[in-house]
């Protein structure tokens, strides 16, 4: 078993095919790992339906 991932969970999705193009090209140019910016858009999705309260995982 890979332990590099601890408190990670591995999830499956389709998502438009041109918004994955200008997401996977907004992780190369920063060089942002694509996951960090998932957790990122997740964590502010949560805020706009304020699910949470703040941000604690992401800058």
């Amino acid at each position: 078993m890979n332990t590099s991932k601890r408190n990670r969970i591995q999830i499956a999705s389709t998502v438009d095919p041109e918004l994955w193009q200008c997401f996977k090209g907004l992780s190369e140019k920063t060089k942002i790992p694509a996951s960090r910016l998932l957790d990122e858009a997740v964590e502010d999705l949560l805020l706009k339906y304020k699910l949470i309260e703040k941000k604690t995982k992401t800058p």
